[in-house]
């Protein structure tokens, strides 16, 4: 293995490497799916770039509702294929790849019908863990229960019982899908792949009826970089079809966008030591503990309009509003929401005409020599679906290739995690840190905690919390410059951590101090700070103005930062 260090040294050399190297493989797309075919392919031995235009997570992969499940409401679709799949998955990831990324969270479904509804709904809780336990990859989750509606009030007291008649319970496993992600580019990284942010696809290269590479923008610098590789994967998610034009081909299966907005809201406003799963008529509404947070979510409408950005509306936001308090006995109102975001999900476009109701299967083409899409899916799924794209690869590439082994690959910070665990209070002693602080860390880096402190020894205010998020330290700004391949301050506040969703204030007060950690790692000039720091807050004031318009395309307008035409104009 060779070092997980993304350091802006790191990115110069990766960078160079692209325009020097022939891969078998160019993976384009940072999210857990390209990571995970770069991953794939690393572990293969076969030689693979990775090119991402924004950051590793940017779009999709870190916007879903943090969740590894098998989806109990594709139960009653009856696919059973999917469901069995992705609680293998779940399982397997809780227990070997990511068990420092991952816990289980207990679910309440409430009950308003005597008898068959308890009947109903526990065969299919039933099923579900019967299946997870059949896969042979449990995780550690427990199994459901079935909770009177006296049992119910104390587990939760925080819902209206006078119209339920109990509840059942069941586990589900949680993963911040941000921080997974980038294990999976830098565990990828360790095996040898060239992993880069900041490097656009802008042209797909062709000899004869093939393509052979990529031509890729740089954008800290903006010259060109001519790829050669034998296969292109595009694992862009909802661009998918762009990339498929550059080619001059269709691409064949069609990607569906989808909506999903999730609100945040504190721990406090929800009186439960359980998270809710709650029927609405389109869907299924999630209330997650999150931390010191619950997320409420999510939507599922169509999207059509700009990709990068996607906004969530005042008509989003309500409607969530009203169908968590309608199940709760304090409501809850717009001035206790202290996050929203919103990404879009890539379908498969099928007959249906609800995004709800279409198929979260995956799809592999090969339209034409030399390039390989993935399409849909679900983000528990990732790992399959890598294998899948790169399965389809292999007809392309010249060099030999083993096995796929990713299944008995852990990740950056899962080796030696349960350790680390069982020394926590050691490390507190050591850092001067309360225990509480310790076990937050290991939730996050895993067995690479102490490397995170490291800093502290010779520098101890790199110990103290980050202004106006209190949750975080100093010192992981600062590693998420050196070692996680951060190149910019919304980075750092929005994917290595959570704070632009989980402060009250969104991140403005320690945008300044993080900016300020991470200035000389990243070379940055006092000009360069104030650039960043207006960045994030310039996107802060976006995303709320676009949280206040009424329809999609106002708030896709406003999310842009562009004026909105009167009625008269």
């Amino acid at each position: 293995m060779r070092s997980s260090i993304l350091s802006p040294e790191y990115r110069r050399d990766a960078v160079a490497s692209l325009r020097a190297r022939h891969f078998d493989i160019l993976v384009i797309g940072g999210g857990v799916v390209g990571c995970g075919v770069a991953l794939d392919a690393a572990t293969r031995g076969l030689s693979v770039g990775l090119v991402e235009s924004r950051d590793f997570g940017s779009g999709t992969s870190s916007r879903s509702s943090k969740l590894l499940h098998g989806g109990l409401r594709y139960l009653e679709m009856l696919d059973f294929g999917l469901v069995a799949e992705a609680l293998s998955e779940r399982g397997l990831i809780a227990d070997t790849l990511a068990p420092h990324l991952v816990r289980s969270i207990p679910f309440i479904y409430p009950l308003r019908h005597r008898g068959w509804e308890r009947l109903y709904i526990g065969s299919g809780v039933g099923l579900y863990d019967a299946m997870a336990s059949l896969s042979g990859n449990r995780g550690g989750i427990p199994w459901h229960r079935h909770l009177s509606r006296r049992r119910l009030r104390s587990i939760s007291p925080a819902l209206r019982t006078d119209t339920l008649a109990g509840a059942l319970m069941y586990h589900d496993a949680q993963v911040d899908d941000a921080r997974h992600t980038l294990a999976v580019a830098r565990t990828a990284a360790a095996y040898g792949a060239v992993v880069t942010t900041g490097t656009e696809v802008t042209a797909l290269r062709r000899t004869g009826d093939a393509v052979t590479g990529a031509t890729v923008i740089d954008t800290t610098d903006h010259s060109a970089i001519e790829v050669s590789a034998d296969c292109v994967v595009n694992a862009t998610g909802v661009w998918s079809n762009d990339v498929s034009a550059l080619a001059g081909c269709d691409s064949d299966p069609q990607v569906r966008m989808s909506k999903g907005v999730h609100l945040v809201v504190p721990r406090d406003c929800i009186d439960s030591d359980s998270g809710l799963i709650l029927r609405t008529e389109k869907s299924v509404l999630f209330v997650i503990p999150w931390q010191q947070h619950w997320i409420i979510g999510t939507t599922d409408t169509e999207w059509t309009l700009r990709k990068e950005h996607p906004a969530a509306t005042a008509a989003d936001i309500d409607y969530l509003l009203s169908r968590v308090n309608a199940v709760l006995r304090t409501p809850i109102d717009r001035g206790d929401i202290v996050g929203v975001f919103a990404g879009l999900r890539p379908l498969v476009r099928g007959d249906s005409n609800s995004t709800a109701k279409t198929s979260r299967e995956h799809a592999v083409s090969h339209p034409i020599t030399g390039l390989v899409s993935i399409v849909g899916g679900k983000y528990t799924t990732y790992r399959v679906m890598a294998k899948d794209a790169l399965d389809e690869a292999l007809a392309d590439i010249r060099s030999s290739a083993g096995a796929c082994c990713t299944a008995t690959v852990p990740l950056v910070g899962a080796p030696g995690y349960r350790a680390m665990v069982n020394a926590r209070e050691r490390i507190a002693a050591e850092f001067n840190l309360s225990t509480d602080a310790v076990a937050n860390l290991l939730g996050r880096y895993g067995s690479e905690t102490t490397d995170v402190l490291a800093p502290c020894i010779n520098d101890p205010s790199l110990a103290a919390p980050i202004e106006g998020a209190p949750g975080y330290l100093r010192a992981e700004a600062l590693y998420a410059a050196t070692t996680e391949g951060a190149r910019h301050l919304d980075d750092i506040l929005t994917r290595r951590t959570r704070i632009s969703f989980e402060a009250a204030d969104r991140g403005r007060a320690a945008a300044s101090e993080v900016a300020a950690v991470v200035a000389d790692v990243l070379g940055w000039s006092a000009a360069d700070r104030a650039r960043e720091i207006e960045r994030y807050l310039q996107r802060l004031r976006t995303e709320i103005a676009s949280q206040t318009m009424a329809d999609d395309v106002s708030a896709d307008a406003a999310r842009y930062g562009e004026p909105m035409m009167s009625a008269t104009d």
